[in-house]
């Protein structure tokens, strides 16, 4: 008999087979990637918020000079009932259809950064000719903040 033998209620060595991490290891991480996650995703929303707002910014600039270059080319802003598809398309309301741009005034009519279509009021609220904005995020008329309409600024 051995002069010492461990007690009968130490453990024995894990296999290799066994080894891994314990849940309350696998727990801690989890809590910290959710952690650093929310930390990014606080800090780069509102910048995506921003650089939509930015986007429809460029686009109504966009717009708003094609609409300058059709005024320029047939002598007059299409008429209200055509709307920006006349910067795409002939309208029929045109009078001399050999002064209109082969290709139109725009490859494609840009949607707002939210899916929606730019709109155009004729006469424009503030006394232009005519004044392209969109809805903003809530797709409605007014608003503050992000759901603010963005208006053609540069007149």
């Amino acid at each position: 008999m051995p002069l010492w033998s461990p007690p009968a209620r130490a453990k024995a060595a894990r296999p290799s087979s066994e080894q891994g991490f314990t849940l309350v290891e696998l727990m801690v991480v989890i809590f910290i990637i959710g952690l650093l996650s929310t930390v990014v995703l606080i800090n780069v929303l509102p910048s995506q918020d921003r650089a939509m707002v930015t986007k429809a910014r460029a686009d109504i600039a966009t717009l708003s000079a094609a609409m300058e270059m059709y005024r320029l080319d047939n002598l007059a802003y299409p008429a209200a009932s055509d709307g920006l598809q006349a910067l795409r398309d002939p309208p029929a309301s045109l009078t001399d259809a050999s002064r209109y741009r082969p290709g139109g005034y725009v490859r494609s009519l840009p949607a707002d950064p939210w899916g929606r279509p730019y709109q155009i009021k004729t006469p424009g609220a503030d006394g232009s000719p005519f004044q392209i904005y969109s809805l903003g995020a809530d797709g409605a008329p007014g608003g503050s903040g992000d759901n603010a309409d963005i208006l053609d600024s540069a007149r």
